[in-house]
Parts: C-alpha cells; structure tokens; sequence
C-alpha cells in the first residue's frame, strides 16, 4: 500500500466518525446533538499543518476548512489566496476536533469535542512525516502541541512565538490567535502581532510552499 493509499484510507476512517454522537466521553446527556461532519485535509506533500480548534457552523454546512470570514482572515496573515489555500500541497488542515460542536447558551461555539483528538491526532500527525512547521491556532491547539511549554494564556503563549519557532527537538510551532472577529479587539491591543510575527509567518510560509 502506497503513502497516498494510507491516507485515503485514514481519511475515510475520519470521514465516517460519529463517536461524539454515538459514544459521548461524559454520556448521553453530552451526545453532539446534530448530525457529524469530520472537517479534516491530510496531505502527502504539505509541509505546513494548520492545527485549528473546530470547524464552526458554515464549515460544517459547506465541508470546507476556514470557509468563513475567519478563513480570510487567516488567509491575509498568511499571505496566500483561496488557491494556494485549499491545495493540499501546501497545506494540511487539522482542528482538535473535527465536527462543528455546537453553541453555548451565550451563541459561541463550544470548545472541541473532547472524544475527538486523543482518538485520532496522534494517528493523523503519524501519517504527515514530511509536516515541517506547525500553525497552533487558539489554545486547545497549542496545549496540544506545545504541551508543558504553552503558557496559561494564549495572549503570553503566542508573544513567545519566537522560542517556539526555535525548538531544538520536535516541530517548530507557530502560535496564533484565533482569526474570528471576536479576537479584533486582542489585535488592536496586541499590535506587535501583525508588525512582528506575521512577517516571519508569511517569509516561512512562502519558503515552504514554494
């Protein structure tokens, strides 16, 4: 079996997930109340993996990663169009947890599921050797991929960009906030962000792709 058999198979594997429908981590009071739609884009060739935290509601109704206003967002920080963008060449594209999970009571999307990441991301990471650099977007990605060495916020976790860009041992992770609009205000009080790290994102990201 070829690399790109491997993960077509792994792919279909997520694609059919329903464990936080059918086997709630916290039982059955916690089931994902609509229907699952894994949102995942795995690669043989990427070497950019865009860890984000989950799909929201136009994801999961389009099946499209960062189709919203929060993927142009992204897009602008990282210098690319929707082209370059959804080719799986230059990018992977992971969330901790791959279905929409829904809106807390105040309107905002739910936290990842919880069931979603110890099942499958080791697994899927495993399967993208050739990944070179990490994109951690929002907390849950960077307590994953950082583990230890994220800070308790992301505001301090993402203004140490630089050490982690420059790990001796294991993937060079690039913290980022979330693109939503609700982190507006965090940009606007936080103005290093885009005059200090998305320069070097863009130099790293066109290095990468190109």
């Amino acid at each position: 079996m070829t690399e790109s058999d491997r993960l077509e198979t792994l792919r279909q594997a997520i694609a059919a997930c329903r464990i936080c429908r059918d086997q709630p981590l916290k039982g059955e009071a916690d089931r994902l109340p609509h229907e699952p739609r894994p949102v995942a884009v795995l690669s043989t060739t990427a070497k950019i993996l865009i860890a984000g935290q989950a799909p929201g509601l136009r994801v999961h109704d389009s099946g499209q990663a960062f189709n919203d206003a929060s993927g142009n967002r992204l897009r602008q920080w990282l210098g690319v169009d929707r082209d370059q963008f959804y080719d799986a060449d230059n990018f992977a594209i992971v969330p901790m947890g791959f279905c929409f999970p829904g809106y807390d009571a105040h309107g905002s999307d739910l936290p990842p599921r919880r069931e979603c990441a110890p099942l499958w991301r080791q697994t899927v990471l495993d399967s993208m050797p050739q990944i070179e650099l990490v994109l951690a977007i929002g907390h849950y990605a960077q307590k994953w991929h950082l583990g230890g060495r994220a800070a308790k916020s992301m505001t301090d976790t993402a203004r140490d960009w630089r050490v982690h860009m420059g790990v001796n041992r294991g993937l060079p992770v690039l913290p980022l906030p979330h693109p939503s609009w609700r982190n507006t205000s965090w940009l606007k009080k936080n103005p290093w962000f885009e005059t200090a790290l998305v320069p070097v994102l863009q130099q790293r990201v066109k290095a990468l792709t190109s």
